[in-house]
């Protein structure tokens, strides 16, 4: 197994992964601002549903109570399936004290970044 560690400041967030490559399959958890286990996802590659040959992912997902960490990593769970064509599992949490629509906004962002500086990471 291959570990790394990706971190990635931003003006009100504070990322941070720590990725495992194994011999079939990756495993990420990350936190930002307070780290915590909100969620796990698990997301499978398969086929796209479109029939034109690419790749998609479908996921599961476990969320505590009350957290909504799912939302800003799902989608990244997914395509670093797709992209990466093995499964990956996608645990961690974010969490601000106070956050308004804007910052949530900018959190999904980040993340779509943070996400697409880890596949390069990986070596898509």
């Amino acid at each position: 197994m291959d570990q790394f560690r990706h971190e990635k400041k931003t003006e009100k967030v504070n990322y941070e992964a720590h990725i495992t490559r194994m011999d079939r399959g990756v495993v990420v958890a990350i936190g930002g601002g307070e780290s915590h286990i909100g969620t796990l996802i698990l997301a499978e590659p398969r086929p796209s549903l479109t029939g034109d040959g690419s790749m998609s992912a479908t996921s599961s997902v476990l969320n505590r109570i009350g957290h909504l960490d799912e939302g800003p990593l799902r989608k990244n769970a997914e395509m670093l399936a797709a992209r990466l064509n093995q499964p990956v599992v996608v645990t961690g949490g974010i969490h601000l004290e106070t956050i308004e629509k804007d910052t949530i906004n900018e959190v999904f962002n980040d993340c779509k970044i943070f996400f697409e500086e880890i596949l390069q990471i990986l070596g898509d």
